[in-house]
């Protein structure tokens, strides 16, 4: 259940560390993105960032027309 409305995929409670390759940082942000020609419009896939690389990764994602949104780790969905 999608509680705040961000369409958010929830996120494992016990893995909240960065998404970049060889990263293990603690996590402080979700980054909300969408493939459009794998998802629905209303679908955000979530990558974890810590501080150190929150901007690589959207700009990553934001290259490729698939960044949405960047929220706090705290604002996310939890399983």
């Amino acid at each position: 259940m999608d509680l705040l409305g961000l369409g958010a995929d929830p996120v494992d409670a016990g893995t909240l560390v960065c998404s970049a390759k060889g990263c293990r940082g603690e996590a402080r942000w979700g980054l909300l993105w969408n493939n459009p020609k794998l998802h629905t419009p209303e679908r955000r896939k979530v990558w974890l960032a810590c501080d150190d690389h929150r901007q690589h990764l959207e700009s990553f994602l934001g290259a490729r027309g698939f960044w949405k949104q960047t929220v706090p780790v705290e604002d996310l969905e939890r399983v």
